[in-house]
């Protein structure tokens, strides 16, 4: 039986922790979601929008080398460390990203992965979402054999306590679920919360600046229910390599219109050069200000999502 991909379960946003013992805590890692399909003959990767990551991270396909079950779906994400030792979307970003299979193996040998396991949705042949979360850890514990390239997520029983080391420690936020929880194929709801400290959304890009002959900052925005792309700030600073700058470079020269793409009106406008918006980044943030755009955008990655993702429904 081949196992086909799922829509994983994902927890809403919030800014209040939930109280009871029936909340448990889990470090949320700035990495990549991923799920690991195995019927006991072949695995397959796929990520949360079921694009196929298996050539991308063959640690994890090598499933037999970690998981004892004869058949199983592992709910994870892979994380890459940066040079603070912190995990770095960025960094798991550049094996993510690989277009072209034969840099597998040199990209694994530069940016070594984690896979951090988290849930399990299918065990023996048998579906297992309908379980509670607390029934379906205690099947983690039994089927995964911790290597340096796959471990299980730890958790936490002080919701309160997680968060504040992991602001402490300028970490992404946490994710709080309820140990009754069946794994909901598909859904989102307040069975699995999470809070983050380091604020993040996808945004599409609609216009860029230059200096010296290289772009130096882009233009956000993202789309409302109409369809109507709205400016939302702009940034130029972040985690792009300058080899990351003049590509966008050479990619812009392609994309320019005459037209502005926005329905509002971005400040610097005079100096800006308009194009296609199909260039999609991942950017964090501090805060919203009341002018409507994003305090302090930092830009962490490029080309991680649709565009029709790149929505005010993020946030």
């Amino acid at each position: 039986m081949q196992l086909q991909p799922i829509i994983p379960f994902e927890p809403i946003t919030t800014e209040e922790l939930p109280d009871g013992d029936q909340w448990i805590a889990q470090v949320k890692w700035d990495g990549v979601r991923v799920l690991t399909y195995y019927d006991g003959q072949k695995v397959r990767l796929f990520n949360r929008k079921a694009n196929e990551r298996t050539l991308h991270y063959p640690e994890i396909a090598d499933v037999k080398s970690f998981c004892t079950a004869n058949s199983v779906i592992l709910d994870g994400e892979i994380i890459a460390l940066g040079q603070d030792g912190k995990p770095s979307f960025h960094e798991v970003m550049r094996r993510d990203g690989i277009r072209r299979m034969e840099q597998v193996k040199l990209a694994q040998r530069a940016v070594k992965i984690t896979y951090m396991i988290f849930d399990v949705i299918f065990y023996n042949g048998q579906w297992i979402n309908q379980r509670p979360l607390k029934e379906r850890i205690d099947v983690l514990s039994k089927i995964i054999m911790p290597k340096d390239y796959a471990q299980l997520v730890m958790t936490y029983s002080d919701a309160d306590a997680l968060f504040e080391v992991i602001r402490q420690n300028g970490m992404e936020g946490i994710v709080i679920k309820d140990l009754a929880s069946h794994y909901a194929i598909a859904g989102k709801d307040k069975r699995w919360q999470k809070k983050k400290v380091i604020k993040d959304l996808y945004a599409v890009v609609g216009g860029v600046t230059y200096r010296a002959g290289m772009v130096n900052a882009l233009l956000l925005g993202l789309y409302d229910e109409k369809g109507q792309l709205w400016y939302i700030g702009h940034a130029g600073t972040g985690k792009l390599t300058q080899e990351d700058w003049k590509n966008i470079t050479q990619i812009v020269e392609k994309l320019k219109i005459e037209a502005k793409p926005f329905t509002n009106i971005p400040e610097r406008s005079k100096e800006v050069t308009w194009i296609n918006p199909v260039i999609t980044v991942k950017v964090n943030y501090l805060e919203w200000t009341t002018k409507g755009s994003l305090r302090q955008p930092s830009i962490q990655s490029l080309g991680n999502a649709d565009k029709a993702n790149c929505t005010f429904n993020q946030i």
